[in-house]
């Protein structure tokens, strides 16, 4: 560019107008690259921090952990306590608001608990991914791992539908939310320490634990929006 400007310089004798345009250039681009992220991070309880106070909650600690890799990020707590995958449906339109870049979904534990059919909570996922993708931000899809209670195909039906939907929308998978959790206890009894005492909802700790693991698969999100 700026040998080109040079040269257009000497054969026009516009050297102003080329300095002109030269700093134009410089300054959209500095503005551009300072731009903040904005991600909105569409969730239920494990998102929205229930039953700890604000600071020690999954939105505020990845906060924490991205601006301190230096990124120029700003987190919406878009998690509500109790929500179902169809939750997250209803009200993805609105979380998407013009200023959003990405968008975290992080939805399906209460489907799970409520025993509700897979192939529902997949479609409203589905429902959900379209809308981002028909927004134009980049997404980051967050897994879970279940028991086998309802059974042996429910359990690979609903971990199923996450995959198959990350593939479908191409877009990440982070597999597990609560992955960091069992990886670092090891047995169940040892992740008690890192839960509050419902035995659902991690503590600070369990929290601290999550925003670690996760944070470089948001970081990448974040480098990928548009």
């Amino acid at each position: 560019m700026g040998a080109l400007c040079r040269i257009n310089a000497f054969a026009y004798g516009a050297v102003s107008r080329c300095s002109n345009l030269l700093a134009a250039v410089l300054l959209t681009t500095t503005l551009a690259q300072a731009e903040t992220v904005t991600i909105a991070a569409l969730g239920d309880s494990l998102t929205q921090g229930y039953g700890l106070p604000q600071a020690e909650g999954f939105v505020p600690q990845l906060q924490t952990w991205l601006t301190e890799q230096g990124a120029d990020v700003n987190v919406i707590n878009a998690g509500v306590s109790g929500d179902t995958t169809a939750g997250g449906l209803s009200r993805v339109g609105w979380t998407l608001t013009p200023e959003v870049d990405a968008m975290i979904v992080a939805l399906g534990g209460n489907d799970y608990l409520r025993g509700l059919d897979p192939a529902i909570s997949r479609a409203n996922l589905d429902g959900i991914l379209a809308a981002g993708q028909e927004a134009g931000v980049a997404m980051l899809l967050v897994g879970l791992t279940v028991g086998g209670n309802y059974g042996q195909d429910y359990k690979q039906d609903f971990e199923g539908m996450y995959v198959d939907l990350a593939a479908k929308y191409d877009v990440p998978l982070y597999p597990d939310f609560l992955g960091a959790l069992r990886a670092e206890a090891g047995t169940q009894d040892a992740a008690r320490a890192y839960l509050q005492a419902d035995g659902i909802h991690p503590n600070r700790e369990g929290v601290s634990l999550i925003t670690a693991a996760i944070g470089p698969s948001v970081l990448a999100l974040a480098n990928a929006a548009p």
